[in-house]
C-alpha cells in the first residue's frame, strides 16, 4: 500500500513526510516532486511530478494507492493544475486522495477560496474517495513582519481586530500524516485551525512582551497597506493579495474554534508565544 506525497520537498510536504515516516514504513512512501534529486534527504522513493505536465503524471502515479495532494503555490494556476493531478490519479487507479484545502473554503471571502472550492468540486466529481483538510493560516505567515516591527516599533496590517486561529506548519503536517495513516477517513471534511485565536493587536503585544520594546499595531485601509507593501519591493499583484488576505482576516475568515486540529493530532496546537519566541531567537 503506497502513499504518494506531492510537493514533498516543500515546507509543508517535507514535514508531512517526516511525520509519516514515524507512522508507516518508509518503503511505502513516495515523494512526488518536480526535481527528484532535491528529495534525496527524505529517505524515500522520489518520482518526477509536475502539475503543469499532465502527460507524465499518470506514469508517476502508477502503483500509488493513496495520494496527498498538497495545493500548488502558483495562485491563479491551481485550478487546472489540481485537475491535471485528479484526472491522472483516476487513470492511474489511485483509490484515495487527501487534499490540503482552505479553512471554510465553501464560504470564505479570501481570494484563495475560489481555486480551493473548484478543486474540492473536481474531487467530488472524480469518483475517487477523498478527504478534505481545510487548513487555516500558518502562524509563520506573520513572522516575517516581526523583526521589522521590533525595529520600527509598529506592526502594520489591514486585519483590524479580526480573529486569527492560526497554527504552525508542523501542526498541519502532523494532521495530514495522522489522516493518511488512519482508516475510515474517506469523505471527511476537517476544518483545521489553532486552538486559540489572536488579533494583530495581540501579536504586537506579544512581541512587546518578549522583547521589552514598545510595539503597537497600526491598521491601514486595504489599498494603503497594499501601496506600502509595494514600497517594500513586493510586486503589485502580490501586495494586493496580501492586503486582501488581511481584509479577509478582518471578516474572521481565518477564525475557527472547533479545535478539530488539536483533536486530530492528540495535543494542543503550537501557541503564538512559542512561534514568536522562535523567530526572535533565530
Amino acid at each position: 500500500m503506497k502513499t504518494g506525497i506531492t510537493g514533498a520537498t516543500g515546507q509543508l510536504g517535507h514535514l508531512v513526510v517526516e511525520s509519516l515516516k514515524r507512522k508507516v514504513a518508509a518503503e511505502n512512501l513516495v515523494a512526488l516532486v518536480r526535481t527528484p534529486e532535491k528529495a534525496s534527504d527524505l529517505g524515500i522513493e522520489a518520482r518526477a511530478f509536475d502539475y503543469e505536465k499532465p502527460e507524465g503524471l499518470i506514469e508517476s502515479l502508477q502503483g500509488i494507492d493513496h495520494l496527498l495532494l498538497i495545493s500548488g503555490n502558483e495562485i491563479g494556476k491551481r485550478k487546472h493544475q489540481h485537475e491535471n493531478v485528479i484526472n491522472a490519479a483516476k487513470q492511474a487507479g489511485v483509490k484515495w486522495i487527501v487534499y490540503t484545502s482552505l479553512l471554510h473554503a465553501d464560504k470564505s471571502t479570501l481570494s484563495l477560496a475560489g481555486e480551493h472550492k473548484a478543486t474540492e468540486e473536481a474531487l467530488k466529481a472524480s469518483g475517487i474517495a477523498y478527504t478534505l483538510l481545510r487548513n487555516g493560516w500558518y502562524t509563520e505567515n506573520y513572522m516575517n513582519s516581526v523583526p521589522g516591527a521590533v525595529k520600527a516599533g509598529v506592526l502594520v496590517g489591514s486585519a483590524g481586530e479580526g480573529k486569527i486561529s492560526s497554527a504552525t506548519r508542523e501542526d498541519f503536517a502532523e494532521a495530514a500524516a495522522v489522516v493518511l495513516a488512519s482508516e475510515n477517513q474517506e469523505g471527511k471534511v476537517y476544518e483545521l485551525a489553532g486552538d486559540d485565536y489572536f488579533t494583530l493587536t495581540d501579536l504586537a503585544a506579544e512581541v512587546s512582551r518578549q522583547t521589552g520594546k514598545d510595539v503597537s499595531y497600526k491598521n491601514l485601509p486595504e489599498t494603503e497597506y497594499a501601496e506600502m507593501l509595494k514600497g517594500f519591493g513586493l510586486p503589485e499583484e502580490g501586495a494586493k493579495a496580501i492586503a486582501g488576505f488581511d481584509t479577509g482576516a478582518a471578516k474572521n475568515d481565518l477564525f475557527d474554534d472547533s479545535k478539530q486540529l488539536s483533536r486530530l493530532i492528540g495535543r494542543p496546537t503550537t501557541p503564538l508565544a512559542q512561534v514568536v519566541k522562535d523567530i526572535l531567537g533565530s
